[in-house]
């Protein structure tokens, strides 16, 4: 009996080794990684066997890049041959001096373009919202206001009044007739269930969850997360940016204390470019496919021209397009880079790009949160801004709550506010969407919005930063080892 045993327990010693060597050759042959985060996988994989393929089975593995998006052989042909002509009219006169960014940023624009068919739109509007209150109660009321259709998109619906209220719009909309389409993340929303909507899809309103659980409630693609923050309202009016829907973005959760975050209402064309998108998200996750045409593409009066791009990236890219963005902007700076992030973990390249900024002349400021929601993340966070201030960098910790918005300002011209942390969970794990406009006027009003916060922020001076504790300094080289999987 001891020998089976014995016999048992060694077949299945090895057994466990040729599955941890077979993932150790996935992750070094067969996936195509950042260096960092190979070896980081590596090292997990070969210091805990078990617990380490466990843990690469559910947050490890890479998603399949080709034909992950559904999308009829028309819609494609039809979205080639819109960027060919853009791409062939911003080389006209006549398209670069209808506004003066196109002319400076041609090579940002033509790279959204090539990479992401991220297209150009001139006749836009955009009013920013930087308080909880005061962005549900314009979306709230957009929403109340529908005529034809709503669809929305949120990484995080919470089961809080704040998210009863919106599913109770939602379902009242669809009693009146409006097509209602609702998606949220399934582990960004994993305390929702399907039974909370039943009144909604009673009145014929869609639900569902982008990557829900593969068997019962277990998820091999939890760590791929639909981070998007959408809604489109009778096709003409969106929004996007960082708030998420829950009380706690009210700025009332005593925990975090006031929620400081920023998000776009647009309107105009952009908007249409934005349901694109959604449509996209939502093909993959619904049951069945649904034809662009289905969809309500609402006419816009907007005749003021400010011109913008919606730009995404996933972990189904070939290119990180919107790490791409944030350095094609940041090395385009002559004078003066803002950056909000609550999570500021950049890999080797942003790190360079903003060093390389630094050194010629450009001033970098960057706002960071004074406390963290994930520890290993606000170290690897205060580690690399740390860096950054050899190099002169002015760090600002924000005091009087949480930071969550997620704004680049780049010479006070052009900015792009969206969804993406700089983080390598954002740029290679997570789905996201930003939105870069090419205005003057936006991108001023956002810059006295980042120096109002500096008010209430602390400077994270060299002399603060060497003063931290052993303590800190070991928590911040562990996260930073990290890093590249956090």
């Amino acid at each position: 009996m001891l020998d089976v045993l014995s016999t048992m327990l060694v077949l299945l010693a090895y057994g466990l080794i040729i599955v941890n060597v077979l993932a150790v050759i996935t992750v070094i042959f067969l996936e195509r990684r950042d260096v960092g985060a190979t070896w980081a996988w590596v090292l997990i994989l070969y210091f805990v066997p078990l617990v380490g393929f466990l843990i690469y089975l559910f947050f490890g593995r890479l998603l399949k890049k080709t034909n992950f998006y559904h999308v009829e052989q028309t819609e494609q042909q039809e979205q080639s041959r819109r960027v060919a002509l853009q791409l062939t009219e911003l080389d006209k006169h006549e398209t670069q001096q209808r506004h003066p960014a196109i002319i400076r940023y041609n090579q940002l624009i033509r790279m959204n373009l090539t990479s992401n068919d991220a297209l150009l739109s001139f006749n836009n509007d955009v009013v920013i919202l930087s308080d909880g209150e005061q962005k549900f109660n314009r979306m709230m009321t957009d929403i109340l206001n529908a005529e034809h259709e709503i669809n929305i998109q949120y990484y995080i619906i919470q089961k809080d009044p704040l998210g009863q209220a919106l599913i109770a719009a939602l379902t009242n909309k669809a009693k009146q007739g409006i097509k209602v389409r609702l998606l949220y993340d399934a582990v960004g929303s994993r305390d929702l269930k399907r039974s909370d909507f039943k009144e909604l899809m009673k009145h014929d309103g869609e639900v569902y969850a982008f990557f829900p659980p593969t068997i019962g409630l277990i998820n091999f693609r939890l760590n791929n997360r639909n981070h998007r923050k959408s809604c489109i309202v009778d096709g003409k009016i969106g929004y996007i940016g960082g708030f998420n829907v829950g009380t706690e973005y009210l700025g009332i959760d005593e925990k975090f204390g006031y929620w400081r975050d920023t998000h776009f209402r647009l309107e105009g064309e952009v908007v249409h470019d934005q349901l694109d998108r959604f449509i996209l998200d939502w093909n993959q996750a619904s049951d069945s496919y649904t034809a662009k045409n289905a969809f309500y593409y609402g006419a816009h009066s907007i005749e003021q021209e400010l011109p913008m791009q919606i730009v995404t990236s996933g972990p189904d890219s070939k290119t990180e397009h919107l790490k791409n963005l944030l350095i094609k902007m940041i090395s385009s700076a002559k004078h003066s880079i803002y950056i909000q992030s609550p999570y500021f973990i950049p890999d080797t390249s942003y790190m360079d790009a903003c060093k390389m900024a630094l050194l010629s002349g450009v001033e970098i400021r960057i706002m960071i949160p004074n406390k963290p929601d994930h520890p290993f993340v606000y170290w690897a966070t205060t580690a690399a801004a740390g860096e950054l201030i050899d190099y002169g960098a002015k760090i600002y910790t924000y005091e009087p709550g949480f930071l969550h918005a997620k704004t680049i300002v780049v010479d006070r011209e052009i900015a792009s506010v969206g969804t993406t942390n700089i983080d390598a969970r954002s740029f290679r794990l997570n789905f996201e969407m930003n939105s870069i406009v090419y205005d003057r006027h936006v991108a001023e009003e956002l810059a006295r919005l980042f120096e109002a916060d500096c008010l209430v922020c602390e400077q994270l001076t060299a002399e603060k930063y060497a003063e931290r504790s052993r303590f800190v300094k070991f928590k911040e080289s562990i996260s930073r080892l990290l890093s590249p999987i956090l």
